[in-house]
């Protein structure tokens, strides 16, 4: 059973509705070290595929760029 998850930013059509000058600039980096969703769906179901004897209580998926 998963608990928690924690991802880093992740690839989303709600960047797009950020109308906010500043924020958008900040997003504008982030987008360009944004987690894909695919990635995201791979390390859940990684976890849901394990044996019933194996417990991943916790998902921790950054980044791997540099900010």
């Amino acid at each position: 059973m998963v608990r928690t998850s924690s991802v880093g930013v992740v690839k989303s059509e709600l960047a797009n509705t950020i109308t906010d000058p500043e924020t958008a600039k900040a997003i504008g980096f982030y987008r360009q070290i944004a987690l894909k969703p695919d990635a995201i769906a791979s390390a859940i179901a990684h976890a849901i595929n394990q044996p019933d004897d194996v417990d991943t209580s916790d998902i921790v998926v950054p980044t791997t760029a540099s900010y």
